[in-house]
């Protein structure tokens, strides 16, 4: 764990890793930026600094959590397992039995306890207090065929109107004019669901730039009615630091660089896109509620944080995958017979999930389909292949060979319908498709088998030892793996 405190400590840290270029010559927020850094991006490359946008005096940070390596720095880890391990350990709620596990018991309260935000007067966020006028920031516009040019990486706060509760959630905005925008607030999105349930308007306050755990916390799926600060807490080992703003009764982390005030108004629709979404293709114009500024207020010289999304891979990859490792050991407190799950790039976080299984009787994979299929937003999930627990689902090219020598598509393939991705172009109709499962396991006696299911060619480990052992007599190079174990 690590608490860098705000967006300038982690920009000084990724530049003296190694991480972080600046970039000095001008460079236009209008596709330019795009274009650089899809290169970089897609090339492994480092966070980037432009220092000279042109039409802004602040600069623009960008892929900050573009690598493993990166978005393992910014949570203070060395491994992304490393947080979710810690989560696991938190819900293993056994009671304790005598003093070490009493003492153990303690350290995981208190690593709640210190979690939760802590309210302060000010906050660096309002050095400079400004009439709103989104024209100063270096907004990017992505792509050719977007609409306009999109704040993409905010963390927007709001209140549930019914109990109060905070939500903090990063949801894109479409830049209209100074002092106007657009909230991408989907159908499936808490703060889609604040709206319904308000009278007409929900006071907002968007932060942009901050400590990259606080970042991550307003991306991360939480359930409703868990406080993404407290979590941005945990994260980081040390509370957040929350100010109220001036002009809306909404918190925000007081280290921000950037905050923009007002509130979302259900009677303002106005046709919002298009915009070159993570799915690699641009989603239509659509009508959503309008966000009006009534304050405004920086860091002196406040860094513009943003990102881009488009064809993957870019810097959002990393971010789901932190979020697919960090969430494993909830999801399996819902689904215990789940061991393992990868959210492959190529199934741009909503359309594919490999998962694995220790069967146990006939149908196993189909009750895991069916349980994926009623858990938040992987109800969503479009393709879900289950394939048995001694087949490691990163290793996308073990999987295929499984689904392709497993699976009977009579037999083997479940299709149900239900709510899908609001950026599910392929479905038939909006936020409401069909989906498909696939059993890529052995089959068991009771699964449609009428002849006995195959071994797979494994070679047996006196010989493989042996072979260890000798290799170097050969004078052959050292193989990547260890020959038929696949």
């Amino acid at each position: 764990m690590k608490a860098w405190g705000d967006l300038r400590a982690w920009t000084k840290a990724l530049e003296k890793a190694g991480e972080l270029v600046r970039v000095r010559a001008e460079v236009d927020p209008h596709l330019e930026i795009t274009e650089i850094t899809d290169r970089v991006s897609k090339a492994g490359g480092p966070a980037i600094l432009f220092e000279r946008p042109l039409g802004s005096a602040h600069p623009v940070l960008i892929n900050q959590f573009g690598s493993e390596r990166r978005m393992c720095m910014a949570l203070g880890v060395e491994r992304l397992d490393d947080v979710a391990d810690r989560i696991a350990e938190l819900i293993d709620v056994k009671p304790p039995d005598g003093l070490g596990d009493k003492l153990r018991a303690l350290g995981k309260l208190r690593q709640v306890a210190t979690a939760g935000p802590k309210a302060v007067r000010s906050g660096p966020c309002q050095e400079v207090w400004l009439e709103p006028d989104l024209d100063l920031l270096p907004i990017l516009t992505c792509w050719p065929e977007d609409g306009g040019p999109y704040v993409t990486l905010p963390m927007v706060f709001s209140k549930d109107p019914r109990t109060g509760a905070r939500n903090c959630g990063m949801y894109r905005i479409q830049k209209l004019d100074a002092r106007t925008a657009m909230m991408h607030w989907q159908i499936h999105k808490d703060g889609a669901a604040h709206l319904r349930d308000s009278s007409g308007r929900v006071p907002v306050a968007v932060a942009i730039g901050s400590d990259p755990a606080v970042t991550y916390g307003a991306s991360a799926p939480l359930p409703p009615g868990i406080d993404e600060m407290i979590f941005a807490g945990f994260l980081r080992g040390k509370s957040v630091e929350m100010v109220r703003c001036r002009t809306v009764d909404v918190e925000v982390p007081a280290d921000a660089e950037i905050i923009l005030e007002g509130y979302v108004d259900a009677t303002d629709l106005r046709p919002e896109g298009p915009f070159g979404d993570h799915t690699g293709f641009y989603t239509p114009v659509d009508d959503y509620p309008t966000f009006h500024l009534t304050g405004m207020s920086m860091r002196r010289d406040a860094i513009y944080a943003t990102t881009i999304v488009g064809m993957p891979p870019m810097e959002d990859l990393w971010l789901g995958k932190a979020t697919e490792r960090i969430f494993l050991p909830l999801i399996k407190t819902s689904v215990p017979d789940l061991i393992d799950m990868n959210l492959p790039l190529e199934g741009v976080f909503h359309n594919c999930a490999l998962v694995s299984v220790d069967k146990r009787f006939p149908g196993h994979a189909k009750k895991l389909m069916n349980a994926i299929w009623g858990l938040g937003l992987l109800s969503l999930t479009r393709c879900i292949v289950v394939v048995d627990a001694d087949v490691d689902v990163q290793d996308v090219s073990a999987v295929a060979f499984r689904a392709f020598s497993n699976v009977d598509v009579g037999r083997d393939m479940l299709v149900t319908d239900g709510p899908v991705d609001a950026l599910d172009h392929a479905a038939p109709y909006f936020a409401y498709g069909s989906k498909v499962g696939f059993d890529a396991t052995r089959k068991l006696p009771g699964e449609g088998v009428v002849r006995p299911w195959p071994e797979e060619i494994r070679m047996n480990e006196e010989v493989r030892r042996r072979v260890d052992r000798r290799w170097r007599e050969f004078g052959l190079p050292h193989p990547p793996s260890r020959g038929s174990a696949r």
